[in-house]
């Protein structure tokens, strides 16, 4: 496949997202690295619309791979709940606003500055547990509702983007259990192999990017390319 040009990452900041940033330089891509956490013209606020819109318009070159490496999964003591007894408004509307509407906020913004024809991709970290045909465990409502809501708003992005450029690439992205503060806590159950550091789930991530055709548009993949169950 034809290496990007511009690469656009979004939570930057974190161990996944700043590992991808890292791997693109190492491949000569110009990449574009924004956070919550940054300052200035690197500066984005994904449960702000506002922020989300400036730093779209901050933007001098047009994207052809984009990257919403952002999540969260703990809003709050109780988070992630193990039973609905656990469940508070505040705590799923956040999770559920960082997880699923900020994505699909940064897509609104950013979309319409990608290219028109050739390949692109934008795709957005999602989850295994977002999948509602795998869940068998229960427990981790918010989590698990935000990533089903991030997948659907992925698909149905991808059927809309597809009628702007056939070409366009719109897909979820599962990059395994990765050694970041947002698994660490939950990192006991993890059999030996399956924790993946942030460097080596970046480059895994690429990989797949890479490999993506236009009919992949609207998928759930995980690490290794597989489809993750709706």
């Amino acid at each position: 496949m034809t290496a990007p040009r511009h690469a656009l990452v979004i939570g930057a900041s974190g161990g996944i997202g700043a590992a991808l940033v890292e791997a693109l330089q190492d491949e000569d891509v110009a990449v574009t690295a924004l956070a919550r956490s940054f300052a200035g013209d690197r500066h984005i606020d994904i449960e702000n619309e506002a922020s989300i819109a400036a730093a779209a318009a901050r933007l001098t070159h047009a994207p052809d791979l984009v990257i919403v490496a952002t999540g969260l999964l703990q809003a709050g003591a109780n988070t992630p709940e193990k039973t609905y007894r656990d469940l508070h408004a505040a705590t799923l509307a956040r999770v559920i606003a960082v997880n699923a509407i900020g994505p699909a906020l940064v897509a609104k913004h950013i979309l319409p500055l990608m290219p028109k024809t050739g390949r692109t991709v934008f795709a957005a970290l999602s989850a295994r547990v977002g999948s509602i045909g795998d869940n068998r465990m229960g427990g981790w409502y918010g989590y698990r509702a935000a990533k089903a809501a991030l997948n659907q708003l992925i698909r149905t992005l991808a059927i809309e983007e597809k009628r702007r450029n056939d070409r366009s690439i719109v897909v979820a992205l599962h990059p395994g259990t990765v050694d970041t503060a947002l698994s660490r806590p939950f990192q006991g159950n993890v059999r030996p192999g399956a924790l993946f550091t942030p460097a080596r789930a970046a480059v895994q991530l690429l990989d797949v990017v890479d490999a993506l055709k236009p009919p992949d548009s609207g998928k759930v993949l995980d690490w290794d390319g597989k489809e993750v169950t709706p």
